[in-house]
């Protein structure tokens, strides 16, 4: 019975959302905190699907100084969870394809984010330069997701090097941003579907110490570290409710 609210509840306000944000990107075409906005207002849907999400800031992470973000993608519920933890002046890099969605598309296009044609390297490593010179020009930071798909309850999986070769351009620092498990959490007829808590870790920046190989190896394994306890700390939390 719940699901009969729920969805209806879910259509109407992604719509509402949308139109919003269209509005947003229309008045403010490619402006640097709209994918800020995005990520605050997709966020709200959280307590249509009956989610409590709790952001820990690592507070050397600062508002408008540049970074490179890598974060976990699990599935499509990332949009209204994980998507919160975007601070101002962050831009996404997404799949060229995301354009062609009704509406989300254009509001991913005209929110500033740069789209990357994965069926073609050579495309593909043009965007990275185009990300490069968004953070030297406009100082803005720029958000991946490391392993390139979502996991749908793998847990963490093996990274891309594109956001290590790109913090290393740019001389920029890593900040990883884990969120915990949402594999099987929301649960159409059950009001309560519990806590998600999403990390956003201290800067890290790439020194010469290590290869970007074993920079992916190093961050891939402190991801899943992070996952592992944000997971404990989880069912800590919903215990004691």
């Amino acid at each position: 019975m719940i699901a009969l609210f729920r969805i209806p509840a879910l259509f109407i306000a992604f719509l509402l959302i949308n139109i919003i944000l269209l509005i947003i990107c229309i008045v403010r075409p490619f402006h640097k905190d709209n994918v800020h906005a995005a990520g605050s207002l997709y966020s709200l849907m959280a307590k249509i699907v009956g989610l409590k999400i709790v952001i820990q800031r690592d507070p050397a992470v600062k508002t408008n100084e540049p970074y490179v973000f890598i974060a976990n993608h699990q599935n499509s519920f990332d949009v209204i969870t994980i998507c919160k933890a975007a601070l101002p002046g962050v831009v996404t890099i997404g799949k060229k394809s995301l354009k062609w969605i009704p509406i989300f598309g254009q509001i991913y296009w005209l929110s500033g984010n740069i789209m990357i044609d994965r069926k073609n390297s050579g495309k593909a490593r043009n965007t990275l330069d185009i990300a490069a010179n968004r953070i030297a020009k406009k100082r803005t930071s720029v958000w991946l997701f490391p392993e390139g798909t979502r996991s749908y309850g793998r847990g963490i999986l093996p990274f891309k090097q594109g956001a290590f070769r790109l913090a290393k351009t740019t001389n920029e620092p890593i900040v990883m941003v884990t969120a915990s498990n949402l594999h099987n959490k929301v649960k159409w007829n059950r009001w309560d579907n519990g806590i998600v808590l999403i990390d956003i870790s201290s800067p890290e920046p790439l020194t010469e110490e290590r290869s970007i190989k074993e920079w992916m190896a190093h961050f891939n394994d402190e991801m899943k570290q992070k996952f592992d306890a944000l997971n404990t700390q989880v069912d800590e939390l919903e215990k004691s409710r």
